[in-house]
């Protein structure tokens, strides 16, 4: 005789498996919901929540909270809910916007936008144009193709430093001589 409570049966339709086992396999399924779908999987089998437990490595309540949902809401239930927290006050329109300033131009007088150069040209905060470059991982400060310096005085420059590779300087000395 089983003793504690009584486990609601727990029936899949054959899209629900088919579901279940294609994100419990796929390599891009996020690894929280691949293992909400291995639990279901097998708790349709008919296995007790402590035997699902033993057999994923997970706890009991963990179990039968993903049963509990998967009843309740069907595939639904094991998708991750909006979490708790203040909403997003950056539009896409605004996100778009820092985004196309950043990667199709430059600001005046400089090689590269800074955050408090962009935010200032944007209308936004430094932060909001620091969220926007870490959430897209844009660094431009790292940019990786050549940039042409705007001094007025870089072909001199670059003429003293090639000249000194281009003309080696005179040996004073020889000690093999």
């Amino acid at each position: 005789m089983r003793k504690g409570r009584r486990i609601p049966p727990l029936t899949l339709t054959q899209d629900e498996r088919e579901t279940l086992a294609r994100w419990s396999r796929r390599p891009k399924t996020s690894q929280a919901l691949g293992q909400r779908a291995r639990i279901i999987l097998a708790s349709a089998e008919g296995k007790t929540n402590t035997t699902v437990a033993e057999r994923l490595g997970v706890t009991k309540q963990m179990v039968g909270k993903w049963r509990t949902r998967f009843l309740n809401k069907r595939l639904d239930g094991l998708l991750d809910e909006p979490r708790p927290g203040t909403p997003r006050r950056l539009s896409d329109v605004e996100v778009e916007r820092v985004l196309t300033m950043t990667l199709e131009s430059t600001p005046k007088n400089a090689t590269h936008w800074s955050t408090r150069s962009l935010a200032a040209a944007c209308g936004l905060s430094r932060s909001s144009v620091h969220r926007v470059w870490r959430a897209f991982a844009l660094a431009p400060h790292r940019s990786e193709s050549f940039k042409l310096s705007k001094d007025p005085l870089f072909i001199d420059k670059v003429r003293d430093i090639v000249g000194f590779t281009w003309i080696p300087p005179i040996r004073l000395w020889c000690a093999v001589c």
